[in-house]
C-alpha cells in the first residue's frame, strides 16, 4: 500500500524509502483521498479506512499559485528561522487582502501542489446577523466556563438542601452569566433580557455539553504536541473520587520540540473494577478517543494505591502483548519501596499503609498537634539529640513517601503512641471533639500487635531494596549503575527466602521488643481465632502465624514484583544510558551501547550508521577541551548545540528520557503532576469534575474560542 502511496504522488525521491520510514516519517493531506475512504469518528479527528489509496491529484495548479512555492518543509527550525516565517505569514496575509476576486476564486480552485497538497483556505460565506450574534452568545458562555475551570469554581453553587423552601438562588455559573449582564455585555444581555429571573439560563445539559468541547479541544493541543514528537510514555497516579466515582488520572510523557522532557495531564479515566474491562477501555480511550498511536508508545507506569496493584498489572501485561516496546517500569515520582508495599496482596499492610496515612494527614492538618509531637520527640530522645532532630524535621515532611517510611516508623512508633494517648485523655478546652476523637483511634490502631509485626517485618524486607531504590530516583549515573545491581539484590533476597525460618525469627523477636516497650499483650489477632470457630490448632504460634501470613508472601511477592517491573527489555533500555557523557566518563569510555540499543533499532533515522557514529560520540567526549565539562544528563544532552550532528544518539537519548523511570530534570516541565495533586487537595470530592479540573491543571495551555463555537455548532446545530 505505501507502494502505490508513493506511485500515486509521483514522488520518486521515496521510492527508496522502506515501509516503515514512510509511515513514521512523512504524512499526506487528507484532501488526496475520495470522502468515502475517510471516517469521521469525532469533530477532531481523521481517520483512513484501511484500504485508502489517494486517488485525487492536481499537477499542474501550483504553476500559477505563488503561495505554494512558499510551503513550509517537514524539518527542525532554528529560531531565526521561525521569525523568518512568521514575518513571511503575515506578508503573505497582507497580499491575500490585497489581491483581486479573480485571485481569490484561483486560489480555491488551485487547492492542492504537486509536492504534497497544500491546503488553501476556502472562501468563507458572510454570516448572517443571526448566525453572528448566537457565535457571539455562544463565546460569551465558554469564556465563562473557561473562566470557571481555570479558577476552579464549581459549576454548581447552594445545595439545595441548605435553602429554605420557596427560595430560589442561582448556580455559580448563572451568577457569573448575570455578573457578565451587568458589566455590559449587550450580546447576552439583548438574549436574555425578556426572560424570566428564576429560569435558568443556560440547561445543564448545555452546560455539560459545551464542558466536555471545552476539555477536548484543550486536550488536543497537548495531544498534537505528543503526536509531532512521534514517541511518548504513559503514566497513571492513584485513583481519585470525582463526583462519588473512581477515576484514573491520566499523563502522557513526551519530548517536545524544544528537547524539552514534559509530564502533562490529559484527563480521567472512569475506574473499572474488572481489570479485563478496564484494559480495553483504557486501550480504547487512548488510541480510539484520544488519538494516540500506541505504536510509538515507550513506556507505561501505574501509581497505585492499596488494593489496586493486581488490576493496574493486567492492564499493562495486555498493553505489552499488543505493544512489547512499551517498557512496564516505575514511575521516577514514586518510591520504589512504597510502590512495593503498596502491591503487596497481604491485606495486614494495606491496613498499615492506610493507618500510616492517617497518622500523617492528622499531624499535618494541626499545627498545634506538631508541637505536641516534637515535646515528646525530646522528652524520649534526650540522650540523643541529632536523632531528636533529624525525627522532628521529618514529622514536618511527607514523610510517607520516602525509601524508609517503615524504618522512620518503627523509629516514631513511641513517641506517636504518647502523644496520641495524651491528647485523647486531655478533657480541656485545648483540643476539639474530631482531634480527640481521631487521635484516641489512631492510638487504638497504633497499639494494635499485627499493625507493630507487620510494620517491623516490612521494615527488614525493604532494607534490601532501600539503597537500590533510592539510585532509581537519583542522577542518571545512579541509575545506570543501579541497573547493573539488581542482580546482587535479587540474589540477597531469595537468601532470605531460603532461610525465612531463621530471618523471621529475628524480624519476630523484635517485634515483640518493641510491642513489650509499648505495653502491648503478643497475641494471634482476634479475626483469625474468631475465624477458626473453635478447631483452633494448638500448635499455632503467634511467630508461625506471622511466618506464613506475612513473611513468606511478602518476600516472595516482592521477588517477583522486582523481576516483573525490571524485565530484560527494560534492563537493556537502562544500559544505554552509558550513552550520557558523564556515564561514559565513569566507564572510562569503553562502553558498548550498539549491543543494547537493538531494540530501538526501528526508532534511529540511521540504523545502518549507529555503530560509526557511536564512535565518533565516544571520541568527541574523550578528546575534549580540559575546559568543557561531560553533560551529567539526558537533558543536558539533549540541549547541546551540535546534538544534531548525531542524528542516532539524539533518537536514542529522546526514547531513552521517555521512560517513566527517569525523571524530569526541568522541574517546571512536570508541573501537570503537581497541579493535579493541588486540584484534588484544594476541591471537595463531591464538588470535583473531570471536565473542569483539566481547565484547571492545564491552565496556561492556549484555548480557541471560535474553534470551540464552531465545534459546538458542528455537533449539535
Amino acid at each position: 500500500r505505501c507502494q502505490r502511496w508513493v506511485e500515486n504522488c509521483r514522488r520518486a525521491d521515496l521510492e527508496d524509502k522502506t515501509p516503515d520510514q514512510l509511515n513514521k516519517h512523512y504524512r499526506l493531506c487528507a484532501k488526496h483521498f475520495e470522502t468515502s475512504m475517510i471516517c469521521r469518528s469525532s469533530p477532531y479527528r481523521t481517520v483512513l479506512r484501511d484500504n485508502a489509496v489517494p486517488t485525487i491529484f492536481d499537477l499542474t495548479s501550483h504553476l500559477n499559485n505563488p503561495h505554494s512555492r512558499h510551503r513550509k518543509r517537514i524539518k527542525e527550525l532554528s529560531e531565526d528561522e521561525i521569525r523568518t516565517l512568521k514575518q513571511q505569514k503575515i506578508d503573505d496575509a497582507f497580499e491575500r487582502k490585497q489581491t483581486t476576486q479573480e485571485s481569490n476564486e484561483n486560489n480555491e480552485q488551485n487547492t492542492v501542489s504537486e509536492e504534497g497538497g497544500e491546503e488553501q483556505e476556502e472562501k468563507t460565506v458572510p454570516l448572517t446577523l443571526e448566525e453572528r450574534e448566537n457565535k457571539d452568545y455562544l463565546k460569551s458562555l465558554f469564556e465563562i466556563l473557561i473562566l470557571m475551570g481555570k479558577q476552579n469554581i464549581p459549576l454548581d453553587g447552594h445545595n439545595v438542601d441548605e435553602l429554605p423552601e420557596g427560595i430560589f438562588t442561582s448556580d455559580n455559573f448563572q451568577a457569573l452569566l448575570e455578573y457578565r449582564i451587568n458589566g455590559g455585555d449587550e450580546v447576552l444581555r439583548k438574549r436574555f433580557e425578556m426572560t424570566a429571573v428564576n429560569l435558568e439560563y443556560c440547561s445543564k445539559t448545555q452546560q455539560k455539553q459545551m464542558l466536555e468541547i471545552c476539555e477536548n479541544c484543550v486536550r488536543e493541543e497537548t495531544l498534537r504536541e505528543v503526536r509531532d514528537s512521534h514517541f511518548f510514555s504513559i503514566v497513571t497516579d492513584e485513583v481519585v473520587d470525582i463526583a462519588g466515582e473512581e477515576h484514573l488520572p491520566v499523563l502522557v510523557r513526551f519530548v517536545d520540540e524544544s528537547h524539552n522532557l514534559r509530564e502533562e495531564f490529559i484527563g480521567f479515566l472512569p475506574y473499572e473494577a474488572d481489570p479485563e474491562i478496564l484494559a480495553v477501555k483504557f486501550h480504547a480511550t487512548i488510541t480510539e478517543k484520544w488519538g494516540l498511536n500506541m505504536e510509538y508508545c515507550r513506556g507505561q507506569a501505574y501509581i497505585v494505591s492499596s488494593g489496586f496493584a493486581s488490576k493496574m498489572k493486567v492492564v499493562a501485561t495486555r498493553l505489552l502483548e499488543k505493544y512489547p516496546q512499551a517498557v512496564y517500569t516505575l514511575c521516577s515520582s514514586c518510591a520504589l519501596n512504597v510502590w512495593l508495599a503498596k502491591s503487596v496482596p497481604v491485606v495486614g499492610v494495606s491496613i498499615a499503609l492506610g493507618t500510616i496515612e492517617e497518622v500523617c494527614c492528622l499531624f499535618n492538618q494541626s499545627p498545634q498537634l506538631l508541637v505536641e509531637l516534637d515535646n515528646t520527640i525530646s522528652a524520649l530522645f534526650q540522650d540523643n539529640n541529632e536523632k531528636g532532630n533529624e525525627l522532628k524535621k521529618i514529622c514536618r515532611s511527607q514523610w510517607t513517601g520516602r525509601h524508609d517510611t517503615f524504618e522512620v516508623l518503627v523509629d516514631l512508633l513511641q513517641a506517636l503512641v504518647l502523644c496520641l494517648d495524651a491528647v485523647s485523655s486531655d478533657f480541656s478546652v485545648r483540643w476539639n471533639n474530631f482531634i480527640v476523637g481521631r487521635a484516641f483511634v489512631l492510638s487504638s490502631a497504633l497499639t494494635d500487635f499485627d499493625f507493630i509485626v507487620t510494620i517491623v517485618i516490612m521494615k527488614n524486607v525493604l532494607s534490601f531494596t532501600r539503597a537500590f531504590g533510592k539510585n532509581l530516583q537519583g542522577q542518571t549515573s545512579d541509575v545506570f549503575f543501579a541497573a547493573g545491581s539488581l542482580t546482587a539484590v535479587l540474589h540477597s533476597l531469595n537468601e532470605v527466602m531460603e532461610n525465612i525460618e531463621v530471618y523471621h525469627e529475628f524480624w519476630f523477636e523484635e517485634a515483640t521488643n518493641l510491642a513489650t516497650k509499648l505495653d502491648v499483650q503478643i497475641k494471634l489477632p482476634g479475626k483469625f481465632l474468631r475465624a477458626q470457630q473453635g478447631n483452633f490448632d494448638p500448635d499455632m504460634t503467634s511467630e508461625n502465624y506471622y511466618k506464613e501470613i506475612l513473611s513468606v508472601p511478602t518476600v516472595e511477592h516482592i521477588i517477583q514484583e522486582l523481576k516483573d517491573i525490571f524485565s530484560e527489555q527494560h534492563l537493556k533500555a537502562l544500559k544505554c544510558l552509558s550513552l550520557v557523557p558523564s556515564v561514559m566518563g565513569q566507564l572510562k569510555f569503553n562502553t558498548s551501547e550498539e549491543h543494547h540499543a537493538d531494540m530501538f533499532k526501528n526508532d534511529l533515522p540511521n540504523p545502518d550508521t549507529l555503530s560509526a557514529e557511536l564512535h565518533c560520540w565516544r571520541i568527541k567526549w574523550k578528546h575534549r577541551g580540559k575546559d568543557i565539562e561531560l553533560p551529567a544528563t539526558i537533558y543536558e544532552a539533549l540541549h547541546l548545540p551540535d546534538i544534531k550532528f548525531f542524528p542516532n544518539v539524539y533518537a536514542l537519548l529522546k526514547v531513552l528520557c521517555l521512560l517513566p523511570v527517569m525523571k524530569v530534570e526541568n522541574e517546571k516541565y512536570g508541573i501537570g503532576r503537581k497541579r493535579l495533586k493541588a486540584y484534588l487537595k484544594n476541591t471537595l470530592t463531591e464538588k470535583r469534575s473531570s471536565n473542569l479540573a483539566l481547565l484547571n491543571i492545564n491552565i496556561d495551555i492556549k484555548h480557541d474560542l471560535d474553534l470551540m463555537v464552531d465545534t459546538y455548532i458542528k455537533l449539535y446545530p
